[in-house]
């Protein structure tokens, strides 16, 4: 085979068929490349007399300046594919990059085994921010190859590790829940995972939990449906809760999250309950149309300003080589018409 002109990596990717950050990963032996994959760039790379610039590959080694926030993509009501939380984060997270002098390059978690992999290849960001993950089990392998690549990342979300900032979810659960203990509420639902596959929401679990046998009520299990945190999702479950009614009363819900809370609004309102008035509704996150919605929601606050400042400060602190120490953010109940007065 012949090129005209010096050869170089874009050549070698056209030749085999494949991306030039592979070739790139492939000529350094990298384990995130398959030998056969190895072997066949290498052989194309030696045929052309292809040499590594190694003043290119030192530049790569020096900082960029810029930060890389990936976003996880949810299954949401519009096109967005973004939960609306983190475009509630997504403001703190910028202004604080350009405060420290960074600049923030905005993109998709890509899901293929090396999605993780072509930030460090090319060099465009000091470091990851990663938000949202699914199911956390099924994410671990991705961080632990993050880990073993060496590369500088913090996560929002479980509270686990030095490399997370996260609010106290178990905090929240118990506000929310001793709110309605405290306003008469005995039978309390909650609606949303219970499992360490979704540790935050089972966090919100449970707080829940405590608060229900600190207070000397029973934990009905029966009361627990599980969601993931979307409005679909909730006004399922709550549906599947509102059915066991005459088995399993009930006269309040602690909704995993506001999307959930919006879900099990639309359910009640769908079986002629009245969400304040009839089952009193309590959401977590404080989203911006929490206040709009009817009536207002009751909901335990994430503070997104502090999380995005303490999320750029971790990782710059991790960039530098400091040491990383786990972030965790107090919540708190905000308290409207969705829980409406005692029971009568």
């Amino acid at each position: 085979m012949s090129i005209k002109g010096k050869a170089n990596s874009i050549d070698i990717a056209h030749l085999a068929g494949v991306s030039q950050s592979t070739v790139s990963r492939a000529l350094r032996n990298s384990p995130l490349v398959k030998p056969e994959t190895i072997a066949k760039v290498q052989q194309i790379a030696r045929e052309l007399n292809y040499k590594v610039d190694k003043h290119a590959s030192s530049l790569r080694t020096q900082q960029s300046t810029t930060l890389a926030l990936l976003l996880f993509e949810d299954p949401t009501s519009d096109d967005s594919l973004i939960n609306p939380f983190f475009l509630s984060m997504l403001g703190s997270i910028t202004r604080t990059c350009a405060a420290k002098g960074y600049d923030l390059l905005v993109s998709f978690q890509q899901m293929s085994n090396n999605w993780h992999a072509d930030y460090e290849d090319s060099h465009k960001a000091d470091g990851i921010i990663l938000l949202g993950y699914g199911d956390d089990v099924d994410y671990q392998p991705k961080l632990k190859q993050l880990a073993s690549q060496g590369t500088r990342y913090v996560r929002w979300g479980a509270q686990s590790g030095s490399l997370c900032v996260s609010s106290d979810n178990r905090q929240g659960g118990r506000q929310a829940t001793d709110h309605l203990i405290a306003l008469g509420h005995q039978h309390i639902a909650f609606i949303g995972s219970a499992s360490h596959h979704y540790p935050e929401l089972f966090a919100r679990y449970q707080g829940y939990a405590e608060a229900l046998l600190n207070a000397g009520l029973s934990l009905n299990p029966k009361l627990q449906h599980d969601a993931i945190t979307t409005e679909q999702a909730g006004f399922i479950a709550a549906n599947r809760l509102l059915s066991m009614r005459h088995h399993q009363p009930f006269n309040a819900i602690f909704a995993g999250s506001d999307l959930i809370a919006i879900g099990v609004m639309q359910a009640l309102q769908r079986h002629g309950l009245t969400p304040g008035k009839d089952v009193a509704v309590v959401g977590f996150d404080d989203l911006p149309f929490a206040r709009f919605t009817s009536p207002p929601l009751t909901t335990v606050r994430q503070n997104t300003q502090l999380a995005g400042e303490a999320l750029v400060d971790s990782l710059i602190n991790r960039i530098k080589g400091d040491p990383s120490t786990a972030i965790t953010i107090a919540t708190e109940l905000m308290v409207r018409q969705s829980c409406g007065s005692r029971p009568t």
